[in-house]
């Protein structure tokens, strides 16, 4: 029989004395170790973590996720918060504690006046981009249409709308907050602003954020696309030209590059390139991607928002072997260009990738102190990823993948961004967060005195 049950359940059997238990009525679900489900339940987007939670609460509200935060301080229960469960170490999802699950949150409102929406947790990006484009609208939003807005956005949030409009996180307006106290905030740029300042880009740190309010902007349904395809032994030449290109570019043009293998074995250097304008300018703006070189393959085109958004979904599906270590680089200089190239010569199967993610534009003209994100002035965020299946060739594609970073490692900025993070350790978080660690951990203080929100890109306590 399916064991499935409310808190107050699991509460009337806990072992914890009565006195220390909250009254709860979850209106959601808990699903327990030993359950038919359980197993489906506790997996995340990245097939290699294999992490046994002793309960999953799947929270249809605010309300829920307070009854379950105060549950679990009380008894003294690990929390993994989880929406929609893309950290690549798993981070949303733990050992022997409480999944606190937003997935099935998610309502949506479209204010197309305004220019405004209102989204619940539980939301991925696709299903964020199909609500905002049935009005031509969208903020910043990722590269795969399966990651949840929730973390994307607390640590910063990359996208094609970057750098015309800045990061995900500079356009978030309020949120409403759990607290670790299971308190429910609104938080903005005039309630609660110290809080609303730590959400934009400094993690789950210092609460379950619940409901996020987005600035959209206008930009129809379908943006003009220039793409190329250059053969390896011509790549050299190509990536100099794309990391000329790319610092050059207008605002309103992302250009996105990587070093990819066809299933044949064939290594090649893929540039592709979006503006969001006019088609006319971004002919004008786009086409040098289409003339340079030799490419096998060009492509310039109008294509639909939606499809560009979840262009990247093949690359990454759920239930593959992930790993990557990200840095960020100002220039793709020679000494980077035949550490890159060398290293991906050695990529130890045809899904592994080198990935290079334009930034800049917009999000480098941001003060550094206006929000957490600090890493402002970086041209390119550069990761390998290493995907595959079989266990037994684990050891292998990790290995690849830090080999490669540390390669490039003498020729980055030192910072990383937060999203791309693994479990890394408190120094590298420290890079993600650079001048405003220290106001973070402060912040975190007063939040989060016992740092019961953990299971993160972790900012430590001040005291």
């Amino acid at each position: 029989m399916e064991q499935r049950q409310s808190l107050d359940d699991l509460m009337a059997k806990s072992n914890a004395e009565p006195r220390l238990a909250p009254q709860l009525r979850l209106k959601g679900n808990v699903v327990l170790e030993g359950s038919v489900d359980y197993d489906e339940a506790r997996k995340v987007w990245n097939g290699a973590i294999d992490k046994r939670p002793a309960m999953i609460a799947y929270c249809a509200g605010a309300e829920d996720v307070a009854r379950a935060v105060a549950f679990a301080r009380s008894h003294r229960i690990c929390i993994a918060v989880r929406s929609g469960g893309h950290n690549v170490a798993g981070l949303s999802v733990c050992d022997g504690g409480m999944v606190i699950d937003l997935s099935h949150m998610k309502r949506i409102e479209v204010d197309p006046v305004r220019r405004i929406a209102r989204a619940e947790a539980g939301l991925n990006l696709g299903e964020f981009d199909r609500a905002t484009q049935e009005h031509g609208l969208a903020t910043t939003m990722g590269i795969n249409s399966d990651t949840g807005i929730a973390g994307l956005t607390l640590g910063g949030g990359f996208g094609k709308l970057g750098r015309k409009y800045g990061l995900t996180c500079d356009n978030l307006i309020a949120a409403e907050v759990v607290t670790a106290e299971g308190k429910i905030l609104r938080s903005s740029a005039t309630e609660h602003p110290d809080l609303f300042w730590g959400l934009r880009g400094g993690g789950g740190n210092f609460g379950i954020v619940t409901t996020f309010e987005y600035r959209l902007h206008s930009i129809g349904t379908s943006l003009l696309v220039a793409s190329a395809l250059h053969r390896y032994d011509e790549a050299r030449e190509a990536m100099r030209f794309y990391d000329e290109f790319a610092r050059r570019a207008p605002d309103e043009a992302d250009v996105d590059a990587g070093l990819v293998t066809l299933p044949s074995g064939e290594r090649f250097f893929s540039i592709t390139g979006c503006y969001v304008g006019s088609h006319h300018d971004g002919e004008r703006a786009l086409s040098p991607i289409v003339r340079f070189g030799s490419p096998v393959e060009t492509r310039l085109a109008t294509v639909p928002y939606l499809e560009i958004q979840s262009g990247g979904d093949a690359l990454f599906p759920r239930g593959r072997r992930y790993y990557w270590k990200a840095q960020f680089l100002r220039e793709i200089g020679a000494g980077a260009l035949d550490a890159l190239l060398d290293a991906y010569a050695r990529a130890p199967n045809t899904s592994s990738l080198l990935v290079f993610q334009h930034v800049g534009g917009a999000i480098a003209r941001v003060p550094t102190p206006d929000s957490p994100y600090a890493n402002r002035d970086a041209a390119f965020d550069c990761f390998p990823v290493a995907i595959w299946d079989d266990p037994a060739d684990d050891d292998a594609n990790m290995r690849w993948a830090r080999e490669l970073w540390s390669a490039v490692r003498p020729y980055s900025t030192g910072g990383v961004y937060a999203n791309n993070l693994g479990d890394e350790g408190e120094d590298r978080v420290r890079d993600a967060y650079g001048e405003n660690y220290a106001r973070l951990a402060a912040l975190k203080t007063r939040y989060d005195p016992t740092n019961l929100f953990r299971l993160n890109q972790n900012i430590r306590p001040a005291t």
